[in-house]
């Protein structure tokens, strides 16, 4: 508690102070009433933390999978039907067990799940932080990546806070040289998103550096090495097997969900045409698009800040691969804050160049953003975008 106290209850402040906002802006525009359910809607405010892909995760720990591949005609961007085999199972598993201990429903099994996975998850980033920059850099990495932009699906019935927990883990298992670990870490990711090759990777390569300097000996980081990819590789596996195809996951990300990798040209495009008030490239969404071109002019930035640390190849490579994922795919362009939030090194970096600051010259830098978080990070995201 003496270690973890203050780095969690600061990092439990931002968000009930988005979260608070998010939810007052929402009452006050009661937009959200006027769509559909799984389209930012409800009954209620905070049923919007659960639209969206929430929809998905909650029918899959209800009713399980049906993977197919169903030929949808008469749309120029999708040639096969939405079916809930793209998202990957370790969430709605968790979702599943956290009903059946406590008998909530899929909603609230969700959300339950999605909190203290971020708990676990700052706890991680903090763990990582104070090892590169001390105590005060941990804490206020936790706070920086609960106010990153992208940050309102923390607390969403979402996988990304739970992906996030296992990466930062996994990281911090390399770097203090706990290998078994960090494979089985790596390995459970896989179950969790298809972007854990960003881990997969990092942990590997970091594996076979060690394995080749025998500074671990052989056994415990080449077992590491070998195990991590099972986890992403089997789910894709046993979808292909169910639907007939072998590449059936594949054809689903790219046909029904207009997924798939182009080197960043869809990105490079989004940002041109929404630097010049062209709003009209596949789902724009002006405020979540603004926001991302932010992010993008930070980033450099960022990095730099991170690279300066000189910090291990672990984080190096699973930082440089999350943004190099994120950019180079076609998606919504608008959710380039939302899958940078995996990239949580970006935190560290900048938690270290405000170490130095008074704790309370950080607390005002940090109030505005709690505050706005809640539009930038919450509202922005998932009323005015599609997260």
């Amino acid at each position: 508690m003496d270690r973890f106290a203050p780095a969690l209850g600061a990092y439990a402040m931002v968000k009930a102070t988005g979260l608070t906002v998010f939810l007052l802006l929402l009452s006050h525009t009661e937009d959200f009433l006027k769509k559909d359910p799984g389209r930012g809607g409800g009954a209620r405010p905070w049923d919007v933390l659960g639209t969206w892909d929430g929809v998905w995760y909650q029918r899959i720990a209800e009713n399980g999978y049906d993977p197919q591949l169903i030929p949808l005609h008469g749309y120029p961007l999708a040639t096969y039907y939405e079916n809930s085999a793209a998202f990957f199972p370790l969430y709605p598993w968790l979702m599943r067990l956290v009903g059946a201990v406590t008998g909530l429903g899929p909603y609230g099994s969700g959300i339950v799940v999605s909190v203290l996975a971020s708990f676990v998850a700052a706890a991680g980033i903090f763990a990582i932080a104070e090892r590169l920059g001390g105590f005060r850099a941990g804490v206020i990495a936790a706070v920086v990546w609960g106010l990153f932009p992208g940050s309102g699906v923390e607390w969403a019935v979402y996988s990304d806070s739970l992906f996030v927990a296992l990466s930062a883990w996994a990281c911090y298992c390399v770097m203090t040289r706990r290998w078994l670990t960090a494979g089985v870490l790596a390995l459970v990711t896989g179950l969790n998103r298809p972007t854990a090759a960003t881990l997969i990777a990092a942990v590997s390569i970091a594996a076979l550096v060690a394995l080749v300097r025998r500074t671990d000996g052989v056994a415990r980081p080449l077992t590491a090495m070998l195990i991590t990819p099972w986890g992403m590789l089997g789910y894709i596996a046993w979808v292909g097997w169910r639907m007939g195809d072998w590449t059936g996951y594949f054809k689903l990300q790219r046909g029904a969900w207009n997924r798939y990798f182009d080197w960043g040209a869809s990105t490079a495009r989004s940002t041109l045409d929404t630097i010049t008030g062209h709003w009209t490239f596949w789902q724009s969404n002006p405020a979540p698009d603004l926001i991302a071109v932010a992010l993008l002019i930070a980033l450099p930035g960022l990095l730099v800040l991170l690279l300066r640390l000189r910090p291990p190849l672990v984080l190096v490579v699973y930082t440089l691969m999350t943004v190099f994922m994120a950019l180079s795919s076609n998606q919504i362009y608008g959710n380039i804050s939302r899958y940078l939030l995996p990239a949580f090194p970006l935190c560290i970096g900048l938690a270290v160049a405000l170490r130095r600051l008074r704790p309370s010259t950080v607390a005002g830098l940090f109030a505005m953003p709690a505050v706005a978080a809640g539009w930038y990070a919450g509202y922005a995201l998932f009323e005015l975008g599609i997260p």
